[in-house]
């Protein structure tokens, strides 16, 4: 099994691999052994439950509970990472005109029993008193199951212990794939290498298209920048979820700070990984400090970027097998939520190439078939 990219998502594919099918030989290409592009890296690294398709709240509820267990699930001999996980919800707010598509949004997440509850005006002034609710009309709050992480210490976990169970890390970067008939049947390396293989996998995150285009698939995912912004507030706030507000941005805390962000007004594919400082002063900030007050003596403390991979066709994962190439996997386009999702997904590919089916979690409604036949799922819950 060859995986392309050791990203949180190759990790945990090559953690479920490993641990389900000790024998498998499985190599992980990743030309950042650092990870200091890695959107895995960069990530604000949250989970919820609240999403508009009820794929994703289930997908998100058998992650939480991976989450909790991290710690025992990944141990390598004595040593337990600590992925610093906290439940302190998710809320989202809207205002008149967002309403409708809230209370059907809640009516998905209650039927997979998704623990959340709607507030209007008055229950939020009363549950979060340093929000400005004047133009609000309701609000949805995660009780139980959504929080944040230390992405990060998740990816190192998983890949860690994949290693420990066998799998093999490789440094360089994949560039061609030798195809015979519906089959890869290997990649070469930009060190001049090659690996024979039975499957392949692309794990390549924002740059999946790519690797897509070296079999001659196409592959609606896009590197879209997202600057992350570190800001201190001298006023104490709690609770404080992780909130979504009407314009776009979002903010959680992050130890006495806090992080928040916003979708670019000009969202262009390969952007730099360079902050846009600009739009902190001339958009975030405004919104900040008007819905909640005392962040108009807010600092921005430092900022950092990294990359979305975009599925514009419909904002889902697009999983499994493209039907060009029966051996060739695709893991891609999560659109945001890959992170929270990886320990589900990983295993559900794993499952798809020991077994050739789905086992644990029916993950079908995802697959790359509904590309091609252009049936899109959409997902409309996309943070920023």
């Amino acid at each position: 099994m060859v995986v392309i990219g050791g990203g949180v998502m190759g990790s945990a594919l090559a953690y479920w691999l490993t641990r389900l099918e000790p024998s498998v030989r499985v190599t992980v290409v990743e030309r950042d052994p650092a990870y200091e592009f890695a959107s895995s890296a960069l990530s604000a690294a949250s989970i919820r439950q609240q999403f508009s398709t009820a794929v994703n709240v289930r997908i998100s509820q058998a992650s939480i509970a991976f989450l909790r267990d991290a710690a025992d699930e990944l141990a390598c001999d004595d040593e337990k990472p600590d992925i610093m996980l906290r439940e302190h919800g998710y809320l989202y707010l809207a205002g008149v005109d967002g309403a409708a598509d809230m209370r059907r949004a809640h009516a998905v997440q209650k039927a997979s029993q998704a623990e959340v509850t709607l507030l209007n005006r008055a229950d939020l002034a009363s549950r979060f008193g340093w929000l400005h609710t004047a133009d609000l009309a309701l609000g949805s709050l995660g009780l139980r199951g959504e929080g944040w992480f230390d992405g990060y210490a998740l990816l190192m976990a998983f890949a860690r212990k994949a290693r420990r169970q066998g799998a093999r890390y490789v440094t360089a970067d994949v560039c061609a794939m030798a195809i015979d008939g519906k089959r890869v049947t290997g990649v070469a390396l930009s060190d001049g290498s090659r690996i024979r293989c039975d499957h392949v996998v692309n794990a390549a995150g924002p740059w999946a298209r790519r690797v897509a285009a070296m079999a001659e698939v196409e592959l609606p995912v896009f590197a879209r920048r997202r600057t992350v912004y570190l800001v201190s507030c001298p006023t104490a706030m709690t609770p404080f979820p992780l909130m979504i507000d009407p314009t776009g941005f979002w903010i959680r805390p992050d130890g006495a700070k806090f992080i928040a962000g916003l979708a670019p007004s000009d969202d262009l594919d390969d952007q730099p990984l360079q902050p846009d400082y600009d739009a902190f002063e001339s958009r975030l900030w405004p919104a900040l400090a008007h819905r909640i007050p005392a962040f108009e003596e807010a600092r921005l403390e430092r900022a950092w970027a990294g990359y979305f991979e975009m599925n514009t066709f419909d904002q889902n994962a697009i999983l499994g097998a493209h039907e060009s190439l029966e051996n060739l996997l695709f893991m891609n386009g999560f659109s945001g939520h890959g992170m929270q999702q990886a320990p589900v997904v990983g295993r559900a590919i794993a499952e798809l190439i020991l077994h050739g089916r789905f086992v644990t979690f029916d993950l079908s409604e995802l697959s790359f078939a509904r590309v091609a036949q252009n049936r899109p799922l959409y997902e409309a819950n996309v943070i920023g």
